[in-house]
């Protein structure tokens, strides 16, 4: 068995004909630009594309199986170069038992189960072209439909004050809204991370994800998990979820919380913490931090979890520029190589030996933030 580097949820911003698909990312963000940065660059194995739904982004997938520049495996996913293309969409939900928006993450293990599901979708959604479209239709109808598929299943960044399972603070059980038996695993967020979240026993059941959410090709892993796996397929990533048969999340890699823009409570009137606050009517965005505490109930006992570790991006790290970065990926090759297994005397080669040490420190999580919260990022604190 192998060990995997994987990050499932990256946005599509541009089909190959130059068309709009998630509104809000870089241009640069096409299909190959995708697979290419992420096998070659940032030394993943595997990438969840989540608006492969879009018959254009499907078209320009096709085109490489054709090319011979990939091709679909057996056990579900395509293969491009070393990388493993997973083929998602993101899906926002708003029924009578949420009351508000809900964003979850479908996934099929096959091209032809992709293109029937866009069927399915393009008669419940505004226009099948975008991503992360409402569909008019429960929640549970979307699980029945993905499961029906041999898909998986995975809430979104479910603490967030948008647009997740518990961000809005209506939803006190994700039975209120799911069928808990057809989720897969949940993704955490930004925000959060498994010390926070294990607390929470009605999540004891599922597997924690840790993705980039990536609207630019620079974002694309700065959160991501490590997967023990026989190959790296679908059906081996359905396996995993589950732990079954030796299967599992090894390590999951995400920033530090408080780098997070919503971790913190604030008013969004001032910017100000709410402890800081003096307006007479706060307009307050609650935190993630804040927000975990009301969900956690007197006597949970959370599951062990695999290590969560606090991982910077090395673009994030200070010293770190541009041309920095290009030099040590002429020497080292992959991000994934410099973060994990580069030793300090090899980078002291290329740059200098207080930067050196912060990309190792890096490893373990010691690099100190302040907190983020209401929409602005955490920082990372200068060196006095």
């Amino acid at each position: 068995m192998g060990t995997y580097f994987a990050d499932l949820h990256v946005h599509i911003g541009r089909t190959i004909y130059g068309d709009p698909v998630k509104i809000t990312a870089s241009d640069k963000l096409t299909l190959t630009n995708i697979v290419d940065h992420a096998a070659y660059q940032k030394g993943l194995d595997m990438v969840g594309v989540i608006d492969s739904h879009v018959p254009d982004v499907q078209s320009e997938i096709l085109r490489l199986i054709k090319e011979g520049k990939a091709v679909e495996l057996s056990e579900g996913g395509i293969r491009y170069g070393p990388l493993t293309l997973l083929l998602g969409c993101e899906v926002e939900v708003y029924d009578e038992h949420c009351q508000g928006p809900i964003h979850v993450l479908c996934y099929f293990p096959t091209m032809v189960a992709m293109q029937r599901f866009t069927v399915w979708l393009s008669e419940r959604v505004t226009n099948i072209t975008l991503s992360s479209q409402r569909m008019y239709g429960t929640a549970r109808d979307l699980q029945n439909y993905v499961k029906a598929e041999g898909g998986i299943f995975i809430p979104a960044h479910i603490f967030t004050p948008f647009k997740s399972l518990y961000g809005k603070g209506v939803v006190e059980s994700l039975e209120e809204v799911f069928d808990p038996r057809l989720i897969d695993g949940v993704e955490l967020g930004l925000s959060a991370d498994s010390s926070m979240a294990g607390g929470i026993e009605e999540l004891s059941p599922y597997s924690f994800l840790t993705n980039s959410d990536a609207h630019s090709l620079p974002k694309i892993a700065r959160e991501y998990q490590s997967i023990k796996m026989e190959r790296c397929t679908f059906n081996e990533l359905l396996l995993s979820l589950h732990e079954k048969h030796g299967r599992r999340i090894v390590a999951n890699y995400g920033m530090n919380p408080l780098l997070g823009k919503y971790y913190t409570t604030v008013c969004i009137t001032c910017s100000e913490a709410l402890e800081n606050c003096h307006c007479e009517e706060a307009s307050v965005v609650k935190g993630v931090a804040d927000r975990i505490d009301e969900l956690k109930k007197e006597g949970d006992h959370p599951r062990k979890r695999p290590p969560y570790i606090h991982q910077i991006p090395l673009e994030y790290l200070p010293k770190l520029g541009p041309k920095t970065l290009e030099k040590l990926l002429k020497a080292f090759g992959t991000e994934m190589n410099i973060l994990h297994h580069c030793s300090k005397d090899e980078l002291e080669t290329i740059v200098p030996s207080s930067l050196a040490y912060t990309i190792v420190q890096n490893r373990s999580g010691h690099v100190a933030v302040e907190a983020g919260g209401g929409g602005t990022y955490g920082r990372i604190k200068k060196e006095r």
